[in-house]
């Protein structure tokens, strides 16, 4: 009967407390002493890369998946999901509603973790042919079913609102590819870019260096959109809480977008009753 209440997991497991069977006396993830071992011996990022690949990561793919976390942890308020934190830290809700909207937004197709899972899934079937991608980036659906989401309306992993690839795009390309593997995604991209923005019609996004880099740390495309969300939330959180303290006075609203329907006009205080004597 106790077996009906178990738990299974390849990735973690934990020895009870004699004396308190809710309290786990050690944890080991693929193995590993979490307590014992990793937390005295490794790094945040190898952590990271342990639980979501189970293998022990090489230091140079720590050090990739750091300088990603930093390029992606503040997209910064032009992004929508800082904007929506913002939009909540304002508001003055609980903080987790502040990252739920950001989380929200930021699943989306535009710039978003879905557009990333789609980006990462075309590295799986093109490879590096610059004809296969030239051909799937415009159509990148996997099948005709139903699904939640729709269409995609821009090639996945580039700015449909871009004329040129922005400094700091181009910037993070060349960095990221000098961390990764010579003949990896990265540096195939880094060397193709510009035939793929022609042929596309405009620039390249973060979005699609991210895909590429998680390719290249050997990540699937549920763990790559999975991890893409997490890594963006400290800028949304420092954002939500900076808009939280500056107040609603300095936030800028749509007003010339908002029209009444029927203006009641300016508001007239009615006059105070009179108290029978």
């Amino acid at each position: 009967m106790a077996s009906d209440y178990r738990y299974y997991s390849n990735i973690w497991l934990e020895e009870p407390e004699e004396s308190n069977p809710f309290a786990a006396r050690a944890s080991y993830c693929h193995g590993y002493d979490v307590s014992g071992q990793i937390i005295p011996q490794a790094g945040w990022f190898e952590y990271l890369l342990l639980m979501f690949k189970g293998d022990r990561p090489q230091a140079e793919e720590s050090r990739l998946l750091e300088k990603l976390a930093m390029v992606l942890a503040n997209p910064g308020p032009r992004e929508a999901s800082v904007r929506a934190a913002m939009n909540a830290g304002v508001a003055g809700t609980n903080h987790s509603s502040a990252l739920m909207a950001a989380l929200a937004v930021g699943a989306g197709q535009y710039g978003g973790a879905q557009e990333v899972s789609i980006c990462m899934r075309l590295w799986q079937e093109c490879g590096q042919s610059l004809d296969l991608w030239s051909t799937r980036l415009f159509n990148p659906e996997e099948d005709e079913r139903a699904d939640i989401w729709l269409p995609m309306e821009h090639a996945p992993g580039f700015d449909p609102n871009g004329d040129v690839t922005p400094t700091p795009v181009l910037q993070t390309l060349e960095f990221l590819a000098s961390l990764a593997p010579e003949k990896g995604s990265l540096a195939w991209l880094k060397n193709n870019r510009a035939r793929l923005e022609s042929k596309v019609g405009y620039p390249l996004a973060i979005s699609g260096i991210a895909a590429a880099a998680l390719v290249d740390l050997g990540l699937d495309q549920d763990q790559g959109s999975m991890l893409y969300l997490m890594l963006r939330l400290p800028g949304a959180a420092v954002h939500a809480l900076e808009q939280k303290q500056m107040g609603w006075k300095k936030f800028p609203y749509y007003g010339p977008a908002i029209e009444l329907a029927d203006d009641p006009g300016p508001f007239q205080p009615s006059a105070p009753e009179q108290t029978p004597k």
